[in-house]
């Protein structure tokens, strides 16, 4: 019963804000909505396999230099993921009719161009003519004169001790594992940039729990991991050149694919698909997830480029020793790690220990118009010794030996209101993928999308990140319908289904299974300053069912959830969003078990130079299968989705001040309570009592 009376009360409040707003409308402010437009993409996916950093980095990069929209081409305007192609081709052809926009309001006169449309699209692009670029000064000169030029440190740090930060102690005379550094989170970052013209930078991290250490032997000077790029562009025909590091995106991501994929979401039309940005500079911390040498961009004529790139890096993996002497090798790596983390003695054993040597290229073509793009990618891949998986029955057909090359073909083709795209792949193994799509406008209030999907069971592409179930592409196909419909003004409904086969096993799944996922969002903006919406989205999967039978027995398990947001303005300096989110989860016939998340966000703004950010949540899971994942507004550049799991409260308080014009300070508390809990986490994290609390702190110095 407390359960049904909180879902009313938070019902009850979100009418009550919807009255409140409706009072008066306001303009919507000139500091970007990053947060809502990050939950907007993401569409409340109840996931933690998402490189969700890397993608939101890529909006805030599009905040700071925005894109120059009366010279972006076709693809560099797919790549914000917030035009439909019916929008995009209108807007070429109102330039290739009347030239440059002059303002932004200018895209009011173009059909397809809506307010909602125009105010999300407004903090990333920029109105410029005429292109600022074309009468720069050396560059040197242009580096120091850049207003996107600033330094970021930030400091972060849990308040409770954990298990693995205690004093060692013994066991059986051998001392216990512990992390071998503090607690402290530490990162440097500073880049400077300019679109379409150069970006400068460097990344220094140390997780918590990694040691500050300098040892040149072991490859470790002070922090963990480093990150440095340089990027110089529009050169006559240089188009691009990168040294350092960065990464690579063609055709729809099968081979290349960097952080602009979002995957399946709310947004069912223009996220679909991947644009063939080619060359961009890297300078987030994830380790792994991007390449490091150099790479150029050439123009050959007007209509064709060539891209090549080499990458030599070492990567972190676990490493075993044959049984069998007379194989073919001694010592193989069983599986790479990809967690970024060195804290123990067993994870800096893993440190940096495969040579990973990466060439390739891709020559694309593309029409006058833009309307065509072919395009053909290489890539091959070389570690210094060989990767060997577990024997186990899943790893029958996974990546095996020293080399793998990987050859594409990309596509994409607009005609009318229709854009047809796709790219297909095959690696040394023989084995091929294959992704192929179509969008379309059939009126001017309804677009649809189909998508197919093929990835035989021994495809293997290292970079790779095409829309997919799984984490990776291998061993699936699937097939994807989406709608988007807006039959009145304010309103408008997105859905998607998916179904999709695994053709072989799967890690705790011991034979072929299938699938499906659906999604339906209903949204309603009752005010040009609020937002309400209702998703309800199941997931059908199949997993080995806990039995002690000789055979694995694959059942499927449905998680079927439910979410309400409500976001409303209600004053210029006041934001309110509230959130009910819950969760039924059951497997084969057994119960039903459920979990829920009440929660409201508060923002206000009492100065121009002052913001407040905070949330109280209420979360209620009967175990981790019906955990909730909650998007939180974090420090910028950084990125929080909590897990909650059992029962207790969670909330943050943020605080942003603009010293001065070059100065800006974050300080951010986070805690979450659980009741009738004495130990939370396990292992090296676990802490004796029912808080979790951290503290962060960043500041960014713009010179």
């Amino acid at each position: 019963m407390r359960r049904i009376s909180r879902v009313f009360t938070a019902l009850g409040l979100l009418l009550g804000c919807a009255n409140l707003a409706q009072a008066q409308e306001y303009p919507r402010p000139a500091v970007p909505d990053l947060d809502r437009l990050t939950q907007e993409l993401f569409a409340e996916v109840q996931n933690d396999q998402v490189p969700y950093e890397d993608l939101y980095e890529t909006l805030l990069q599009y905040y700071q230099t925005p894109l120059n929209i009366n010279t972006a081409a076709r693809e560099e305007l797919r790549a914000l993921l917030l035009l439909s192609e019916t929008q995009i081709t209108n807007l070429l052809d109102h330039r290739g009719k009347t030239g440059g926009l002059l303002s932004l309001y200018e895209l009011q006169s173009i059909d397809g161009f809506d307010l909602r449309t125009i105010y999300r699209l407004a903090p990333f692009v920029t109105v410029q003519t005429p292109d600022p670029n074309t009468t720069r000064g050396p560059l040197w000169q242009r580096i120091r004169q850049e207003d996107n030029n600033a330094l970021f440190l930030r400091y972060e740090r849990g308040l409770q001790a954990r298990r693995g930060y205690s004093a060692p102690d013994t066991v059986r005379g051998r001392p216990t594992t512990r992390y071998l550094g503090s607690p402290d989170k530490l990162l440097v970052r500073y880049r400077v940039s300019r679109a379409r013209d150069f970006s400068l930078g460097f990344t220094a991290e140390k997780d918590a729990g990694e040691p500050l250490t300098w040892s040149p032997s072991t490859r470790r000077y002070g922090a963990d991991f480093y990150s440095g790029h340089f990027l110089v562009q529009e050169r006559g025909r240089l188009k691009a050149l990168a040294l350092g590091d960065y990464q690579l995106q063609f055709g729809q991501g099968l081979l290349l694919s960097s952080g602009l994929a979002v995957g399946k979401g709310a947004e069912t039309i223009t996220t679909l698909r991947r644009s063939s940005v080619g060359l961009r500079p890297y300078s987030s911390v994830l380790e792994n997830s991007f390449f490091r040498g150099a790479a150029a961009t050439v123009a050959v004529t007007s209509t064709l480029r060539a891209t090549g790139f080499a990458s030599r890096k070492r990567v972190d993996a676990s490493f075993t020793q044959r049984q069998d002497t007379l194989g073919d090798f001694a010592e193989v790596a069983s599986s790479l790690q990809l967690s970024g983390m060195h804290r123990t003695p067993s994870e800096l054993a893993n440190r940096q220990v495969l040579r990973e040597t990466v060439l390739g290229g891709n020559l694309s073509y593309a029409s006058r118009s833009g309307d065509l793009t072919l395009g053909i990618t290489a890539i091959s891949t070389q570690f210094d010794k060989p990767l060997l998986r577990r024997p186990e029955a899943y790893n029958a057909y996974e990546f095996s030996g020293r080399h793998n090359l990987a050859i594409s073909a990309h596509y994409s083709y607009v005609w009318r209101n229709t854009l047809l795209f796709g790219e297909t792949a095959r690696s040394s193994s023989g084995g091929l993928g294959t992704v192929n799509g179509l969008l379309a406008s059939l009126a001017p209030n309804l677009d649809v999308s189909v998508l197919y999907r093929s990835y035989a069971r021994n495809f293997h592409s290292f970079y790779g990140n095409a829309l997919s179930e799984n984490t990776r592409n291998i061993n699936e196909s699937g097939l994807y319908l989406g709608l988007k419909l807006r039959p009145v003004a304010r309103w408008e409904l997105s859905a998607y289904y998916d179904k999709f086969s695994f053709p072989w096993l799967k890690y705790q799944v011991g034979a072929p299974s299938q699938g499906h996922d659906w999604l339906v969002r209903v949204t309603f903006s009752p005010t040009k300053t609020s937002l309400l919406y209702a998703q309800l989205r199941q997931r059908t999967k199949a997993y080995d069912a806990d039995t002690l039978r000789p055979v694995p027995l694959p059942v499927p398990t449905q998680r079927r959830s439910l979410l309400l947001f409500y976001d409303a303005s209600p004053l210029p300096l006041l934001s309110l969003r509230t959130r009910v989110q819950g969760t039924q989860y059951r497997a084969d016939e057994g119960p039903r078990r459920h979990g829920y998340v009440l929660a409201q966000d508060v923002t206000v703004s009492p100065l121009p130079h002052l913001r407040f950010s905070g949330r109280y949540a209420l979360f209620d899971t009967d175990d981790y299968d019906t955990r909730q994942y909650v998007y939180e507004q974090d420090v910028l550049y950084a990125f929080t989705v909590p897990v909650l799991a059992g029962r207790g409260t969670r909330s943050y308080v943020l605080t942003q001040v603009d010293v001065n014009r070059h100065l800006t300070l974050w300080l951010r508390y986070a805690e979450t309570h659980y009741r009738h809990q004495q130990v939370i986490g396990s292992g090296l994290e676990e802490i004796q009592g029912p808080r979790r609390s951290d503290i962060k702190f960043q500041a960014r110095y713009r010179f």
